[in-house]
């Protein structure tokens, strides 16, 4: 007996445009005009032969008809989703992990030998797309993202938790201007972090002078760098004196490429998370990565 099935890019479409409330939004997911987009929702709304979407100058809102069909087509797409992930895993061995860019520079990448001889039969695929995870769209298994940790129907763990400080090479805690104290910073070029995250959680050095108790420096002046790896090296390079995160710089400052010339920390309230949608804890490339993140994490700089 014939099954009679929506055509699959149309019923795509729709799933995507109500989920955005926008044929605009849907078609920036999709690679898509927002007229493709609007022209495969009336191919899907023939073919079902109701109305899916009330269509106004500024707005798209599901009809009775279309919030009705919706979770049915969700999950639809969800066990494809499943069924194809876990086809992959079986015959293939790469875990695909989606990691800011300095996370992966100053962080995973130095202590990455050690998770290959650990887990050779596991081959990661490294991505640093790092904006807000999306796991519908996006081909990763697992991200790391520096935030609040509020991701909403995803499974989230702390990896890091995050201070900041000044750094510099030690050639600038000598010559005409030594650094001795933070009000000594008024004699050399700031280096910033440039990186934006939406939540506006990126330290900067305002926030830190301020901790400091000094007063009388322009927090806006100096080098911005982004991302975050290109302001440690122009602090190695003598450029300047930078505020970075703690994590970044546990091998520089254990190999005496860079020093601390104050012993003054800013906490940080945001951390980085392990995200991935629930269902994936069952996963073993998933479950053996976080496992070693955990330790990693936990263990000194080598």
């Amino acid at each position: 007996m014939a099954r009679h099935l929506p055509p699959l890019n149309p019923l795509r479409a729709f799933e995507v445009a109500a989920r955005h409330a926008s044929f605009t939004r849907a078609a920036d997911e999709l690679c898509v005009t927002p007229s493709a987009v609007s022209h495969q929702v009336k191919t899907l709304e023939e073919h079902l032969g109701v109305v899916l979407f009330t269509r106004e100058a500024k707005t798209l809102s599901l009809t009775a008809a279309g919030r009705a069909y919706l979770p049915a087509v969700r999950q639809a797409f969800g066990v494809l989703s499943d069924a194809t992930r876990q086809l992959r895993a079986q015959l293939t061995p790469t875990l695909r992990v989606d990691i800011p860019p300095t996370f992966a520079a100053k962080w995973l990448i130095p202590r990455m030998d050690r998770f290959v001889k650990a887990h050779p039969e596991i081959d990661l695929r490294v991505s640093t797309v790092s904006d807000a995870p999306n796991f519908s769209r996006d081909e990763f298994d697992i991200a790391i993202r520096f935030g609040s940790g509020a991701y909403p129907g995803l499974h989230v763990e702390p990896c890091l938790s995050v201070q900041v400080f000044p750094v510099c090479s030690p050639r600038l805690m000598e010559g005409d201007h030594p650094l001795r104290h933070p009000a000594d910073l008024k004699h050399h070029t700031l280096l910033h972090d440039g990186s934006v995250y939406q939540d506006g959680s990126n330290p900067h050095w305002s926030a830190w002078l301020r901790h400091a108790g000094v007063d009388d420096i322009d927090a806006s002046r100096g080098l911005s760098f982004s991302p975050s790896h290109l302001v440690i090296n122009a602090a190695i390079d003598g450029l300047g004196v930078a505020l970075t995160k703690d994590r970044w710089v546990e091998l520089d400052l254990a190999a005496g490429r860079l020093v601390r010339p104050f012993d003054i920390s800013l906490p940080v309230a945001y951390a980085y998370y392990m995200v991935f949608p629930p269902d994936r804890a069952e996963d073993v490339r998933v479950a053996t990565f976080i496992d070693w993140i955990r330790a990693e994490a936990a263990t000194p700089p080598q």
